[in-house]
């Protein structure tokens, strides 16, 4: 029997493929795709290989059990829909077959009754929907929304496009977490539970959503408009969490979803007491938002612990993050763990570097208009950098493990693939 997790580089984001099954009997799933340039160098080639092992024949399809998509950020759907492009462009056999889609599309999250597509672009144009932007005014944050939205209609489009069912075990509708959540049976020995999004965030979304479209109906003002509908909200809140398990070995994939918001789901699925003390074990944790420390926070290390720890990330964002690592380091402290990073150390270092200085010029350009307006201190390596937190705490050094891009990463927590 196979459980492995399969993590492929992808830049500022998050690819992954989860092998199960058999060998007679494999199963495959796919979760995220990744930023741009990530699917063609990174996923395709891999999936290719996965094709070539199993002996298929030229004119035979890769069977996908499941094709999750744990948000509409850029850096998770983007490499999926370059795959689903291919796929609709294709004369001739499929070069996958996909069994389903796990994902909360933009329209059922808002509670929408009608193609959102004509409320957006009504307020910002039809360049909303592609991240292109001409209008003054327009807030960066609420730019990367719209985008992220843009790419929520695509993918609903190309999965209706496919003939592909989505979220198969839930009817259709929106995949939510609910008080004490069965495991769903996804076959060849895996199942899932769903740990979030709850239904409280989803209906809060809905509530802001509204209000944002009311606001824009009365004002008809571009600056400023999307301050309460933001990247919290429409992104992170709707980021699927989902507890896979075989046997008696699991993988948490957490998506960008917030630490305490995974704490909390766990608690209502009856995987946590409700007591803030009690913890999980799980073989892999799949770290939040690439390893971002707004995500997490001590406790979070502390209740949920694992075997290994994935933060996916180049150092765009400043992800991931030196405080993020100092955190896990304070609360597992030299238990027996691995850290898995998908990038060196120098490059992630490279990354974080230039968007703290980019960060920093953004501060001094504030404060030359409000003078009250902190800036950040120079970037100082000893401080800031990776390199100079694992030089100081070498023990926890020998636990990350860099990802080889010459070779698959496989985490096998069954039979070695």
């Amino acid at each position: 029997m196979f459980f492995t997790l399969d993590v492929r580089r992808a830049r500022k984001g998050d690819c992954l493929i989860l092998h199960f099954g058999t060998k007679e009997n494999p199963g495959l799933g796919l979760i995220d795709g990744g930023p741009s340039k990530v699917y063609k160098p990174f996923l395709k080639p891999r999936l290719a290989e996965i094709r070539e092992a199993r002996g298929l024949d030229a004119d035979a399809s890769l069977p996908v059990d499941f094709l999750m998509v744990s948000h509409i950020d850029d850096d998770h759907i983007n490499g999926v829909l370059e795959l689903t492009k291919e796929l609709l462009e294709t004369k001739g056999p499929l070069a996958l077959t996909i069994d389903g889609v796990w994902h909360n599309t933009f329209d059922d999250i808002i509670g929408a009754d009608k193609d959102q597509t004509v409320a957006v672009t009504a307020s910002f144009g039809t360049a909303s929907t592609s991240g292109e932007f001409d209008d003054e005014g327009l807030d960066p944050g609420a730019a990367k929304v719209l985008a992220s939205v843009g790419q929520g209609f695509r993918l609903r489009d190309d999965t209706r496009g496919l003939g592909l069912r989505l979220n198969p075990k839930f009817n259709g509708q929106l995949v939510i977490a609910s008080e004490n959540s069965e495991k769903l049976d996804m076959g060849k020995g895996l199942s899932f539970t769903v740990i979030g999004p709850m239904n409280p965030e989803v209906e809060a979304l809905r509530k802001d959503h509204a209000a944002f479209l009311q606001k824009q109906q009365e004002e008809k003002k571009k600056e400023g408009a999307l301050a309460a509908f933001s990247d919290t909200s429409v992104a992170n809140l709707s980021s699927l969490v989902i507890l896979a398990e075989v046997g008696d070995q699991s993988i948490l994939f957490t998506g960008d979803a917030r630490g305490d918001k995974v704490l909390e789901g766990l608690e209502l699925v009856g995987r946590l007491v409700k007591d803030g003390k009690s913890t999980i074990h799980v073989n892999i944790l799949k770290g939040p938002h690439h390893g971002s420390d707004r995500n997490v926070d001590p406790i979070f290390f502390r209740r949920i612990t694992a075997d290994h720890y994935i933060f996916s990330g180049d150092g765009e964002h400043g992800n991931p993050e030196r405080a993020t690592l100092q955190m896990l380091l304070d609360e597992r402290g030299d238990a027996d763990y691995k850290v898995h990073l998908t990038y060196p150390i120098d490059v992630i270092d490279a990354g974080r570097k230039e968007d703290w200085e980019k960060e920093q010029n953004k501060e001094k350009s504030r404060q030359a208009k409000k003078p009250e307006t902190p800036v950040r201190a120079d970037w100082s390596h000893e401080v800031n950098s990776l390199g100079a937190f694992l030089d100081a705490n070498p023990n926890f050094a020998k636990k990350v493990v860099i990802l080889d891009e010459t070779q698959p990463h496989l985490i096998n927590l069954l039979d070695k693939m």
